[in-house]
């Protein structure tokens, strides 16, 4: 149960992580409407790093948990929420390309981490 609530924390720090995309993606509209004058865009750009800063601390927190090569291969998930909040949030449309690169990232994801569970036991 334990190493599915560390899978769990490291999972919900890459969605946090992602929100820099989505942040920045607001941040280039708000320059675009009305450029540096914009105070829209510096509250988004302060998000960014406000997201960034907050990312940063979780990460060091959740790598103590695992190897490497697990916690980065985890951090490949990063495509998977992107790719969501471009659907979701901001109406793009999803590509049989995205699809299959999804499923192939996802796929690479578990064999590492089954891999890295085999070795632990």
């Amino acid at each position: 149960m334990e190493r599915v609530k560390d899978y769990l924390f490291l999972h919900i720090c890459v969605m946090i992580f992602t929100l820099t995309s989505v942040f920045s993606k607001f941040a280039s509209r708000e320059f675009n409407d009305g450029g540096f004058q914009n105070p829209k865009l510096y509250a988004f750009v302060f998000l960014m790093f406000f997201i960034c800063f907050l990312y940063a601390l979780c990460w060091q927190k959740i790598i103590k948990r695992f190897d490497l090569n697990v916690a980065f291969a985890n951090r490949s998930i990063y495509l998977l929420w992107s790719q969501l909040w471009a659907v979701t949030i901001f109406g793009e449309q999803l590509t049989a390309r995205n699809v299959a690169g999804l499923v192939i990232v996802l796929a690479g994801v578990v064999v590492v981490s089954l891999s890295a569970g085999c070795k632990e036991e």
